[in-house]
């Protein structure tokens, strides 16, 4: 096939949240909060195994109270807020102030890091006049997160779920990602890191490639070797 557009999914795929202990650290920092070395492993540890941190290993199970928020998270700001801040709530912290405080931070570009070869593929890919969207489950806007690692300029769509009310892998998602590229789905590769949720573009005729989400070291080439582009193949 001609690739004439690339869909990117943003966590795990383009961009990886930071760790639980760099996560906890900032709130902490953030509410002026100190804690002994011994309280600050026992709390990030216990947030690991609630799997509390957005865009980390997700929850193989909810709290019941949790389900229907979390079934839905990626469906609206305030699910989506509701879901992650619950996780983070059975671990008894030490300030209140600290579930939000740890929802806020992960919010912000300093808690994401691209991957080492995202800035290459993706200035490839447009100076080779391939049309680039990113279509994502996620309950914020992630636009700052791009400009603030000078990666926006690149990005000619964003379909997030959140604004549309679905989550992948729903192909309403990636038809309208499609439609603003200007590209009929055949043409388009949807990259990603879920075959659950990545895999629902096959439903419109696109090509879907997978990547590792892996730490940022143990995945310095995976963009690069999909092979999106000659000059980075």
């Amino acid at each position: 096939m001609q690739i004439k557009g690339v869909l990117f999914d943003f966590s795990g795929t383009l961009f990886r949240i930071e760790s639980v202990r760099s996560w906890l650290a900032a709130a902490l920092a953030e509410l002026g909060l100190s804690v002994d070395e011994a309280a600050f492993d026992r709390y990030a540890t216990e947030l690991e195994a609630a799997c509390a941190l957005p865009g980390g290993p997700t929850a193989p199970r909810v709290p019941e109270a949790l389900a229907e928020a979390w079934a839905s998270r990626d469906e609206s700001a305030h699910l989506h807020r509701v879901a992650y801040t619950g996780l983070a709530r059975q671990v008894a912290l030490p300030d209140p102030g600290l579930y939000d405080a740890l929802y806020e931070r992960h919010r912000t570009p300093a808690a994401w890091a691209p991957y080492p070869d995202a800035a290459e593929v993706l200035g490839a890919l447009a100076c080779s006049g391939i049309r680039i969207g990113v279509v994502s489950n996620i309950g914020w806007d992630l636009r700052p997160v791009f400009r603030a690692h000078g990666l926006d300029a690149f990005v000619d769509a964003y379909v997030l779920s959140f604004e549309h009310g679905i989550q992948k892998p729903d192909a309403r998602l990636f038809r309208t990602a499609c439609t603003l590229l200007g590209q009929h789905p055949t043409d388009v590769v949807m990259v990603g890191d879920s075959r659950h949720a990545d895999g629902g573009a096959a439903a419109l005729g696109c090509e879907v490639r997978f990547v590792e989400h892996a730490p940022l070291a143990e995945r310095p080439h995976g963009l690069r070797e999909l092979g999106l582009v000659p000059e980075v193949a």
